[in-house]
């Protein structure tokens, strides 16, 4: 069973900004598109665990933290950044 992911508004204009400053826009869409396909199937399976029900998955060029919400199969994106070697 899928989980839907969401991305907070916060998340989503950081998304925005990192995409219209990249120097590969394709990188960025590409790595956006793996870390949706990944949350969406085993959200618990990937990245690392950190403090309560957060987690952080690097994909590069991106970073996530996320929450899982196992009992709503919803998996809520927070926070985005651009790893510093990848810019």
């Amino acid at each position: 069973m899928k989980y839907a992911v969401v991305w907070r508004p916060s998340a989503e204009r950081k998304l925005a900004e990192i995409w219209v400053n990249a120097l590969s826009r394709g990188d960025i869409t590409n790595a956006t598109d793996t870390i949706d396909a990944m949350l969406s199937r085993q959200p618990l399976d990937v990245g690392e665990s950190r403090s309560g029900k957060s987690r952080i998955l690097i994909i590069p060029p991106l970073c996530v933290y996320y929450d899982v919400h196992e009992s709503d199969r919803l998996v809520a994106v927070w926070a985005v950044w651009q790893r510093a070697e990848s810019r």
